[in-house]
């Protein structure tokens, strides 16, 4: 029984340890504000900017966004559209 439970254990700290997208942008964000020396209020500012930044979509990504849009799609209708939009764009791309 005492087996049993220190493998549970041992699993929950191994599932538990892997890193969120959040705290990787968090690790990612410090990293570049150390990297640029700021503090203080800069610091706060630039965080505050780098945490609610959105990672920079590919062409394929904003040309299907603006597809739907032209669609005039919303919600999950627009969705759908942009997912199978992407996912044909990517089966017809060029492979290097």
């Amino acid at each position: 029984m005492k087996r049993i439970a220190i493998l549970i254990a041992c699993a929950a700290v191994a599932f538990g340890a892997q890193a969120t997208p959040q705290q990787d942008k968090m690790k990612a964000c410090n990293a570049e504000a150390k990297t640029n020396g700021k503090t203080g209020d800069d610091r706060k500012a630039f965080m505050k900017e780098c945490l609610a930044a959105k990672p920079a979509a590919d062409p394929a990504t904003a040309a299907c966004e603006k597809s739907a849009a032209d669609k005039k799609l919303h919600g999950a209708a627009a969705k759908s559209h942009i997912k199978k939009c992407t996912a044909d764009a990517a089966a017809s791309a060029p492979k290097s």
